[in-house]
């Protein structure tokens, strides 16, 4: 595992920020900096805290410069592009977003962070109904990865540095998901086709934004309301396989999958041994007899299928 660290360029209430910024940035910023990535040799470094100052102002051109030339990490370290209030979505080896959709139609790499609830940190005015459910933090991982990037989930420790229990309650269900499912989320890619909707009408979602857009996918990937599209599966790849992640287990007994791939040769269900399912084409693409499902897997937030 590699260590990566976020670092916020400016601290609220220190003195010398409030009064002599330049002096701030040339005395405290800049060699806290350089310490940091000369005694941890960070593999990521999440910047933040940009939106003051023009990135000519908090030097970061020459302080990069010394990062990817004269450090130890220069070949290993990735940054973000939060580095000047006109860097974001500009410059950086992977651009962000925060309790967003993410972004869309873009062939630079980004990833999406929120916590787990409202606040990125541990929140005591937080109740129950503020966190997303395990199911929800599972539907969000998968759209992200059909996508082809990452999700950045904080949790906030408390005062004792102790996890709260609800947040150890989400990793795991988060953790469970994935010891089933993750050859359909780790090392895949994105498909051109992304998701597959159900017939009616399509959401309109504003995608590329900085910061808090209105987007609930878990309720997408519901059941929809008449007249209305709802996701029935999003998608991954890894070489000639395809992976069906369904949010929603078929009443039908089958799902059929338009526009399949050429060739399918088998189809399976992650979780369930010896499940090789019967499958037909057709006109309307591709239908796949489901299963009976295993003891183990109707609590699923999400079934995959594996197509070969």
């Amino acid at each position: 595992m590699k260590i990566g660290y976020y670092f916020l360029l400016y601290e609220w209430y220190n003195p010398l920020w409030l009064s002599e910024k330049p002096r701030y940035i040339r005395e405290h910023m800049t060699p806290q900096f350089k310490d940091l990535v000369t005694r941890y040799e960070p593999s990521i470094i999440f910047a933040d805290g940009e939106w003051d100052l023009p990135s000519s102002d908090w030097g970061s051109t020459g302080l990069l410069a010394w990062l990817f030339n004269e450090t130890n990490v220069k070949d290993d370290v990735v940054v973000n592009d939060r580095w000047g209030n006109e860097s974001r979505h500009k410059h950086g080896g992977y651009w962000t977003t925060e309790y967003t959709p993410g972004m869309a139609d873009i062939q630079h790499a980004w990833e999406e962070s929120r916590g787990m609830g409202l606040s990125y940190g541990y929140n005591r005015a937080e109740r129950l109904e503020h966190y997303h459910t395990g199911r929800q933090l599972v539907i969000m991982l998968v759209d992200l990865v059909s996508r082809g990037e990452n999700l950045l989930l904080d949790i906030g420790p408390d005062g004792d540095g102790t996890i709260p229990v609800i947040m150890e309650e989400r990793l795991i269900e988060i953790g469970n998901w994935l010891r089933v499912n993750g050859e359909a989320i780790y090392g895949t890619g994105p498909r051109k086709v992304t998701r597959q909707w159900s017939a009616g009408e399509q959401p309109k979602v504003e995608y590329n934004k900085e910061h808090a857009t209105q987007y609930d996918v878990t309720k997408l990937a519901g059941r929809p309301e008449p007249g209305k599209a709802g996701i029935e599966a999003f998608f991954t790849t890894r070489g000639n396989t395809l992976y069906a992640i369904l949010p929603r287990w078929p009443g039908s007994g089958e799902f059929v999958l338009r526009n399949p791939p050429g060739g399918v040769n088998a189809v399976s269900l992650l979780g369930a041994q010896g499940s090789a399912l019967r499958f037909t084409p057709g006109p309307k693409g591709l239908t796949v007899k489901l299963p009976a499902l295993p003891e183990e897997l109707p609590a699923q937030p999400a079934w995959v299928l594996k197509i070969d």
